[in-house]
């Protein structure tokens, strides 16, 4: 029998050996995220956030065909540097290392790999979910549909603002996926920290978070849960300020017949030309917000473990 080709780290074997807290990060937000070299810049600093917050952080990617969960120095600066990598979702992961591909991880797909790897926690930037017009063109993210099957807390701040929101949020309660946010009362808006959505459920503690996770594998409960983070006061760009980008960015892309997956990355470059930058700017400051959480979440859900043994 073939034996799944996945390699851990050094690192990231030692971390799981031991019962550390180990942080998934997903590898889009470097292949398809930024150019180069700021791409591998944000990718060492989001590693370094985590670590600094006595966690591993384990970025995931393929690689010639391998799932790599967690990648050395060298292997993240040559991804960094890829051209024409994959973007990889649930439905195009397995035939990637079937033909022995490279290809970089999306949320659906990042997921997948911590779950096989015995990985509890991943931070990210937003995820997808339903798309503007969706009752037309029925452009709904994977992720929604792994956050509703497979067992990772993911962090992230929010859905991404391109996205239908309310609607993403009614399929995620359809799907019966726990929808914490952290601190407020209001759903955060990706790049703004907060939105007239109220929040599905509120949490004020890393602990509660993990306590709730560990709960749902208690009742037998598929999936995961998402972890709403507001970005941090300082790095936001006001709604009532994107909103009117985000319009032109979609009429542009509705203009160019954009669809599929080549929506989100033209919006993101399109909101980023528009604002100048600041997006992008925003962008970075949430990320590593949300991974400097999810690294408190693994701690958490470590000490969890250990005490309950389980």
């Amino acid at each position: 029998m073939t034996s799944l080709p996945l390699l851990h780290s050094a690192e990231v074997s030692a971390a799981l050996a031991t019962g550390k807290p180990v942080v998934a990060l997903e590898s889009t937000i470097i292949t398809h995220g930024m150019p180069y070299p700021q791409n591998l810049e944000v990718a060492r600093q989001v590693e370094d956030d985590i670590r600094a917050a006595g966690a591993t952080p384990a970025t995931i990617a393929v690689i010639d065909g391998t799932l790599h969960i967690g990648l050395d120095v060298s292997q993240l600066e040559t991804l960094a540097q890829a051209k024409g990598v994959a973007k990889l979702s649930r439905a195009d992961l397995a035939a990637c290392m079937a033909s022995g591909g490279t290809g970089a991880t999306t949320v659906a797909a990042t997921m997948i790999a911590a779950h096989l790897a015995g990985i509890k926690v991943f931070g990210t930037g937003g995820i997808g979910g339903v798309h503007r017009g969706a009752e037309d063109n029925f452009d709904i993210s994977a992720d929604l549909m792994e956050l509703a099957q497979t067992p990772v807390t993911v962090v992230a701040a929010g859905a991404k603002a391109i996205l239908d929101v309310d609607k993403t949020l009614e399929v995620l309660e359809t799907q019966g996926v726990p929808v914490i946010v952290v601190g407020q009362d209001s759903f955060p808006a990706f790049w703004s920290a907060s939105s007239p959505l109220k929040a599905p459920l509120r949490m004020d503690s890393t602990a509660e978070i993990a306590r709730a996770q560990h709960m749902r594998g208690l009742l037998g409960l598929p999936g995961g849960q998402l972890v709403a983070n507001p970005i941090p006061a300082d790095d936001e760009i006001a709604a009532a300020t994107l909103a009117p980008i985000i319009a032109q960015a979609q009429a542009d892309a509705d203009a160019h017949g954009i669809r599929g997956k080549a929506v989100t990355p033209y919006l993101l470059q399109r909101i980023f030309e528009l604002t100048e930058g600041r997006s992008l700017t925003a962008n970075i400051a949430l990320v590593r917000n949300n991974a400097r959480l999810a690294a408190e979440i693994a701690s958490e859900l470590a000490t969890l473990s250990r005490d309950t043994g389980s």
